[in-house]
């Protein structure tokens, strides 16, 4: 790890910051709600690919695993400083980046991860709300 990220890395992950929240605990992906607030299966073409356990470590890395415990992705996470957005930089096995996604947070505190995902970003009303609720659930190895 550079000193360039491993200090920002230590300042996003400051006591009572946003980012300390996010990595506090592992998330579940529990339900799914559209621009309409109604529920939406979690098995859903538009959400499916969102769910699963997520694990936001401290060192500013993440892992994420579909609800079977099977490997989803892994790489780069951050959140913004004043706690509105949160990107993921997911990365192949030799470190390159594969994809980078940010999203708007809604809600995030000790009960509730909650983003917003946009089918066509280019449509701002129509979209969805992705929740995750804190588990115990251990850490798979991959």
């Amino acid at each position: 790890m550079s000193a360039e990220t491993s200090s920002a890395t230590s300042a996003a992950v400051a006591p009572g910051s946003p980012s300390a929240t996010l990595a506090s605990t592992p998330w579940e992906t529990t339900a799914a709600k559209d621009s309409r607030g109604g529920a939406v299966a979690l098995a859903d073409d538009d959400v499916k690919n969102y769910v699963g356990f997520a694990y936001f470590h401290p060192d500013g890395t993440f892992t994420m695993f579909d609800l079977d415990d099977s490997p989803k992705m892994h790489g780069d996470w951050s959140v913004s400083p004043d706690g509105k957005t949160r990107t993921i930089v997911a990365k192949n096995d030799a470190g390159q980046e594969q994809f980078r996604r940010v999203v708007d947070i809604v809600t995030l505190d000790g009960k509730q991860f909650t983003y917003r995902v946009y089918p066509d970003p280019a449509n701002e009303a129509v979209y969805y709300d992705i929740i995750h609720t804190p588990t115990t659930h251990a850490e798979p190895t991959e």
